[in-house]
């Protein structure tokens, strides 16, 4: 009877062992319960707790990443859009992680849901589309924020997709193609104004100098001549020799 005692007392104690060892990897910790109330963070490595006294949560301090579902969002110019997005965030406080929250991976996960609605729908279609950086960054700060009373750090937030309406996509690349063609119609104007700038100081320069009129009449003449079915009528020499001179018939 006294070995048969032995024996269930060494398992016992074994059993005891057993359970009262954990171990924690280089990245999680152990928040650990004695009584009910918060002891301290342990790990990683070996740790020993005592069985029916103290509990342990394991917490992972690793960067984790969730998709935020898609969000109906209608833009300060009344667009209305559907968008989602993916967060990354990691635990730093593995105490206000379980102590200041019930699941923090839920409750990040919905407040960022709230807060990407919230944000954009500050901004118009257009910043939506071109400014995606930017959005990207007031999120992740104001995310950021309000997750650091839990002892989470955002570190990042991605836009993935803007969905627009069928019809809208037709309006915007409508709007589109009337901003080409008007900045097609000012570079047009501004090559007709500089083109009339520079054939002004062309002729005031071919004004004060006959002698350039009457090279640049002889360069035409050649340029006509280089086309065979040209034929080319000389004027009388009077107009030759007033091109000459620089002077005007009459005088």
């Amino acid at each position: 009877m006294f070995e048969f005692s032995g024996i269930t007392i060494a398992f016992l104690v074994v059993v005891l062992l057993a359970s009262s060892l954990r171990i924690l990897r280089e990245y999680e910790r152990g928040v650990v319960f004695m009584l009910g109330r918060f002891w301290k963070v342990k790990g990683p490595g070996l740790v020993v707790i005592i069985p029916g006294i103290q509990q342990m949560v394991r917490v992972g301090l690793r960067t984790m990443v969730f998709d935020v579902p898609s969000q109906d969002v209608i833009s300060r110019d009344n667009v209305s859009v559907k968008v989602n997005a993916v967060v990354y965030f990691r635990v730093i406080d593995p105490a206000k992680a379980i102590l200041q929250v019930e699941d923090f991976m839920n409750a990040t996960s919905q407040l960022a849901q709230t807060t990407l609605r919230a944000v954009l729908g500050k901004h118009e279609l257009d910043e939506m589309l071109a400014e995606r950086e930017r959005l990207n960054q007031d999120i992740q700060q104001l995310l950021d924020t309000q997750t650091d009373a839990w002892g989470i750090k955002v570190s990042n937030v991605e836009i993935k997709h803007v969905d627009i309406d069928e019809t809208m996509v037709r309006a915007i690349a409508r709007q589109a193609e009337a901003e080409r063609e008007r900045r097609a119609k000012v570079i047009h104007a501004e090559g007709e104004l500089q083109a009339s700038e520079k054939l002004l100081a062309a002729a005031e320069i071919l004004s004060a100098k006959p002698q350039a009129m009457l090279l640049r009449y002889l360069q035409t003449i050649s340029d006509i001549a280089n086309d065979k079915t040209n034929t080319i009528v000389f004027p009388p020499g009077d107009l030759l020799n007033m091109l000459q001179r620089g002077m005007k018939p009459g005088e």
